[in-house]
């Protein structure tokens, strides 16, 4: 046996017999431990502000929908009455229909506009900082400052448009002139939602389908869209929220008028609560509203694969 081998033989032997040291700051199960502080310290200052304001406001209000309270004294048990006023309720059947059509035509309107004004602000050029500049004003505008330029805008006495068609005033489109003033507000912070989900789309993906021969139409719903399937569900999300609550522009510029064409959900809540006192009735459909946002919000993250939240580099080698 050479030297070299009975070094290396008396080595592994001396470092078998050694015994195993602990290792420091008391093993995995420490670190453990650690982490899991660490976690919660993280987590638990937004988690509290999520129950004192979500959750603990949405109990209140599904108490409160049992309730017969007029906002002072103390409530009264009711039971069903409030539920049963609602299902009884045509003006509340015509507001829930009516804010359906809202979050729909403002999900139509707003989502392919600000899809499009994303794509072309996240490209390349000097003047495209300019224009998202330009995009991101009407942002900055308070929303009753919003609702009192363009009531002033399409007033067809007084506006600068005089003698054009009253779209407030007529039942059958003042829905839709609202449905695009807001879309006017809210479609900037839409674009930037998809300018920076467009930035990071990997360039490799577009030359790859540069090389397999794919247009620039093939790139967009092959390659563009399905990498922004995250961003869509967030700006969906947040527009059909938006929506189920719009009422600021609503109780400015029309105030559920002309006749009751544009009360929307929202705006019968606050109708029922201020002039009528009936703040169980007004949990009611606060409760409905909720629901309803919380089960869309579901069927667009179940549907899209949001909750599983694959990488947006996923294909890239």
């Amino acid at each position: 046996m050479t030297a070299s081998a009975s070094t290396s033989s008396a080595q592994r032997t001396s470092s078998a017999a050694a015994p195993l040291r602990k290792p420091r700051g008391g093993g995995p199960a420490r670190r453990g431990k650690v982490g899991g502080l660490a976690d919660w310290i993280g987590v638990g200052p937004p988690l509290l502000l999520f129950c004192l304001f979500i959750v603990v406001p949405m109990i209140v209000a599904v108490v409160l929908s049992f309730m017969n309270w007029n906002g002072t004294g103390n409530p009264s048990w009711a039971g069903f009455a409030n539920w049963t006023t609602f299902f009884h309720d045509p003006q509340a059947h015509q507001s829930l229909w009516i804010t359906v059509k809202l979050v729909v035509f403002s999900y139509a309107v707003q989502t392919p506009i600000s899809i499009a004004l994303g794509l072309f602000t996240a490209g390349k050029g000097r003047l495209k900082s300019i224009y998202a500049a330009i995009y991101i004003l009407p942002l900055l505008i308070s929303t009753v400052g919003v609702a009192l330029m363009w009531e002033s805008l399409l007033d067809p006495l007084l506006g600068p448009f005089q003698g054009h068609q009253a779209w407030l005033s007529n039942p059958g489109d003042a829905l839709y002139a609202l449905t695009l003033i807001i879309a006017w507000q809210f479609i900037p912070f839409h674009t930037l939602l998809y300018a920076v989900g467009r930035r990071q789309i990997p360039a490799v993906l577009y030359e790859a389908a540069r090389i397999d021969g794919a247009t620039p139409v093939q790139m967009f719903f092959r390659v563009t869209l399905p990498q922004l399937r995250y961003t869509i569900v967030t700006s969906g999300i947040l527009m059909v929220v938006g929506a189920l609550t719009y009422f600021d522009i609503i109780y400015v510029m029309t105030g559920g008028g002309p006749g009751t064409s544009t009360r929307t959900l929202s705006l019968d809540m606050y109708l029922a609560v201020f002039p009528a006192s009936e703040f169980g009735y007004a949990s009611v459909l606060a409760v409905i509203l909720g629901v309803i946002g919380i089960a869309i919000a579901l069927v667009m993250v179940r549907s899209s694969g949001f909750g599983k939240m694959r990488s947006q580099q996923e294909g890239v080698a």
